[in-house]
């Protein structure tokens, strides 16, 4: 007898729907890039969302506030994710000697990120280093205007801003010998474009040079975020308009009452973020600490912070500053597949190590009645 014909197997309609809808633009913006971004970061962010929860929490704050001594704070420390880098420490301690050792978990939790990151989450993360880099050039410059020791300057300089011409820094005279000797061969190289000159390098200078740097460094990084785009854009677009905006009102405040003019003061602004462009006019007009009050109140980013200044006082409003960052830094855990969280993490730790510094601080120096005047709350 014949064999029966076996039709040919032919994909149902339904999943032929399914499969125009998986195509569809909503489902490439949603779907697939999860789908996507899970293959290729999911296990990094897996990592990071991890290390996030090994953060100081507000028990450790109040047990570490309560410490008699430097060592009583170590062995609370080593009860928590620092112990593998502070449990070995000989006393007697120094608050510089904690926090080194925490600084040193920071550099071991990126190191690892970043040893197996692919493109272009690669590069994301090196643009989170070149403001260590920005730091560490104008902590050298400066330093050896005042003839310190270079091994002393190389110990303060962050790990994660460290490149291998660095200790070569002190032989420029002026920005362009530091562009042409040093920093040609750095990724700080591009930002350079509006900083070289031939002024000699003094303490007016080297500032002008720090947020001429940052300013370059921000809009290269805003740009590289807006060009990956998604939840990755949203995200860092918020994070770095409030970074240029707090640093336009910094400047505006530092450089009161000095030699700076009104069109230098507004050439150091970066070209982007909420006061942007009339916030900026109106800061370039300020002349004291209440007009620039005055120009916060009418920002909706930062009336909430100006109202809660009731002295003049730049430390108390760069507590603000932090703690507002905090909080757009814990609202990215939020939300999945994007890369901010990555920025977001390592600013949390970074603002722990100040706290653990200032707690430090306070103990070493025995002012425990003003621990908590200095620390920030970090959004779990």
């Amino acid at each position: 007898s014949r064999s029966p014909r076996i039709k040919p197997i032919r994909a149902s309609r339904a999943a032929a729907d399914l499969g125009s809808s998986m195509t569809s633009p909503d489902a490439v913006a949603w779907g697939s890039e999860g789908l996507l971004f899970n293959a290729k970061d999911g296990f990094l962010e897996g990592i990071i969302r991890g290390l996030r929860g090994g953060l100081l929490t507000p028990q450790d704050y109040s047990n570490l506030t309560q410490c008699e001594n430097l060592d009583d704070m170590k062995l609370h420390l080593c009860g928590t994710d620092y112990v593998s880098v502070i449990q070995n420490e000989p006393s007697p301690l120094h608050p510089s000697t904690i926090v080194s050792r925490c600084t040193q978990k920071i550099v071991d939790d990126f190191s690892m990120v970043r040893c197996q990151a692919s493109e272009p989450l690669a590069t994301f993360l090196d643009f989170l280093t070149y403001g260590h880099m920005i730091d560490n050039v104008v902590l050298i410059v400066t330093g050896t205007l005042h003839e310190r020791d270079m091994q002393e300057l190389l110990d303060k300089c962050h790990p994660l801003g460290m490149f291998d011409s660095i200790a070569t820094l002190a032989v420029a005279s002026n920005m362009r010998e530091l562009y042409r000797l040093v920093l040609v061969d750095t990724p700080l190289a591009p930002y350079f474009s509006e900083c070289i000159s031939s002024e000699d390098l003094d303490e007016m200078n080297v500032e002008i040079m720090r947020n001429i740097l940052y300013k370059a460094y921000l809009s290269d990084f805003l740009k590289f975020c807006e060009k990956l785009g998604g939840a990755t854009a949203t995200l860092m677009k918020n994070i770095l308009q409030f970074e240029a905006d707090r640093r336009a009102i910094n400047i505006t405040i530092n450089s009161l009452d000095t030699e700076l003019s009104r069109d230098d003061r507004r050439r150091l602004f970066s070209e982007f973020g909420t006061l942007y462009p009339s916030g900026h006019l109106d800061l370039v007009a300020c002349d004291d600490y209440e007009q620039v009050r005055a120009v916060m109140d009418n920002s909706p980013s930062f009336a909430s912070i100006s109202s809660k200044l009731s002295v003049s006082t730049d430390q108390i409003l760069e507590k603000f500053f932090y703690e507002e960052e905090m909080k757009r830094c814990g609202a990215t855990f939020h939300q999945q597949f994007h890369y901010a969280i990555f920025y977001a993490y390592m600013k949390m730790r970074e603002q722990e190590i100040r706290n653990v510094m200032w707690i430090a601080e306070c103990i070493s120096q025995e002012q425990r009645h003003r621990v908590s005047d200095g620390i920030v709350r970090i959004g779990l």
